[in-house]
């Protein structure tokens, strides 16, 4: 049974809330690949590859992987993880941020967590659109 643990290579994908250039913002789900299960008070995830599950990669996480594991039911935000860790644990902001990139970095490195970009409309309000017709620009100048 494996345990995420940090990949000994250079991590593939940089976990950020946000890439401040194009206003995308990254959001955080579950890969529709894998299965979950709670065995014994533990969360138990398998990687399904066609059709069968991969009895050889089964991944466990401890209660705080089970939180955020939980949490990516639905597309999440580093903020929203970080948030939810803070909400649960008595634990800096620093700290929590960092446990949830290390998470996030290796869940998506084996394949266990997908990023998806949405358009982050905070970025259109500090721009200062007003308009539908500036936010349509906008919205194709950010694709």
């Amino acid at each position: 049974m494996n345990t995420i643990a940090p990949p000994a290579q250079q991590i593939r994908q940089e976990i950020n809330d946000e890439h401040p250039d194009s206003g995308l913002e990254q959001l955080y789900t579950r890969s529709q690949s894998v299965v979950s299960r709670r065995v014994a008070g533990e969360t138990l995830i398998v990687p399904v590859r066609g059709k069968v599950g991969d009895l050889a990669s089964i991944y466990s996480f401890n209660a705080t992987g089970t939180l955020l594991w939980d949490s990516l039911a639905s597309p999440q935000s580093l903020a929203g993880l970080v948030d939810a860790v803070l909400h649960e644990y008595a634990v800096e902001r620093d700290q929590a941020e960092q446990d949830v990139k290390q998470f996030l970095n290796d869940t998506v490195n084996v394949g266990l967590v997908e990023i998806r970009e949405q358009i982050s409309m905070a970025g259109f309000a500090s721009a200062g659109f007003v308009s539908g017709r500036d936010f349509s620009r906008a919205v194709k100048d950010a694709i």
